[in-house]
C-alpha cells in the first residue's frame, strides 16, 4: 500500500504542471496524511526485523524485545483505526474523483492545450533527463550530507526509479534501451541508501525507547556498514554519470 502511494504521488510529481489545479495542494496534503501513518509502521516493522535477528544471538535482549513488540502492536492498531475513520474513506473517495475527472483534466486555455498536444515520451524522456542530472548533481556531496539531505536524496532516487518503470511500456524501441540500465545503477543506489535510512530510523526508535526508560543496548549504526554502503552508491552514481542517454 505504501509502495503505491509513493508511485501515486511520484506520477502527481512527474507531470506536474499537467496536473495542477485547485485542489492539487489538498490532495498533496491528503497523500501526504496517509503516508505517514503507513510510515510509522513500517519503520516498526523494519526495526523489529533486525531485532529478531539479535534477540537470537543475545537471549538477554527478550525484555528489549517485548517492549518494542508492544510498542509495534499499538502502531498497528493505530493504522487500523486510521485506515477505518471517516477521514480516511473521503480521502479515498476525493483523490479518485481527483484523478478520474479534476479539474485539471479540462483546464482550458493556450498553455493546456499545449501540454496536451506533447508527445508523453517527448516529456517523458525530457523530465527524466531533469530528474537524473539533479540526481548526479546532489550526489557530488553524498559524503558530506546529513541523515536529512541523505533521506532527500534518496526519495529523489526512488521517484527516478519509479518513473522510469512506470514509463517502460511507452518506449519499445532502442531509445530506452539505456533507461533500463540506468534503472540498474539507480536501485542498487536505492538499495543501500535504503539501508542507511532504515539504520538512522531504527537507531531514533531505539532512542525513543530509551527515553521512556527502556534501554536496549542494541546499535543499529555501524561506521563499517555506513563505509561500504556510502561507497556502494558512490561507485552505482559514477556508471550512472558515466552513460550517455
Amino acid at each position: 500500500m505504501r509502495i503505491a502511494l509513493t508511485r501515486l504521488r511520484t506520477a502527481i510529481l512527474f507531470f506536474f504542471p499537467m496536473v495542477d489545479d485547485v485542489n492539487r495542494t489538498r490532495v498533496k496534503d491528503d497523500l501526504r496524511w496517509l503516508n505517514g501513518q503507513l510510515g510509522i509502521v513500517r519503520d516498526l516493522d523494519v526495526a523489529m526485523e533486525r531485532l529478531d535477528a539479535n534477540h537470537k544471538r543475545r537471549p538477554q535482549a527478550a525484555s528489549y524485545y517485548q517492549s518494542w513488540n508492544k510498542k509495534r502492536a499499538d502502531s498497528h492498531r493505530h493504522l487500523a483505526q486510521a485506515l477505518r475513520s471517516v477521514q480516511y474513506r473521503r480521502l479515498i473517495e476525493s483523490i479518485s474523483a481527483w484523478v478520474e475527472n479534476g479539474a485539471w483534466s479540462i483546464k482550458e486555455g493556450r498553455q493546456a492545450a499545449q501540454e496536451r498536444a506533447l508527445p508523453v515520451a517527448v516529456y517523458g524522456l525530457g523530465k527524466l533527463s531533469d530528474w537524473r542530472e539533479k540526481l548526479l548533481k546532489k550526489r557530488r556531496k553524498l559524503l558530506k550530507m546529513d541523515t536529512k539531505k541523505r533521506h532527500r536524496l534518496r526519495l529523489l532516487n526512488k521517484k527516478l526509479c519509479y518513473s522510469i518503470e512506470s514509463l517502460e511500456d511507452l518506449f519499445p524501441d532502442k531509445r530506452f534501451k539505456k533507461q533500463r540500465t540506468a534503472l540498474k545503477h539507480l536501485r542498487k543506489a536505492q538499495k543501500s541508501l535504503g539501508q542507511l535510512n532504515d539504520d538512522t530510523n531504527s537507531h531514533s526508535l531505539a532512542s525513543a525507547l530509551e527515553r521512556d526508560d527502556i534501554h536496549p543496548s542494541l546499535h543499529f549504526l555501524s561506521p563499517k556498514r555506513e563505509k561500504r554502503l556510502l561507497e556502494t552508491t558512490i561507485a552505482a552514481y559514477r556508471k550512472l554519470a558515466a552513460m550517455k542517454l
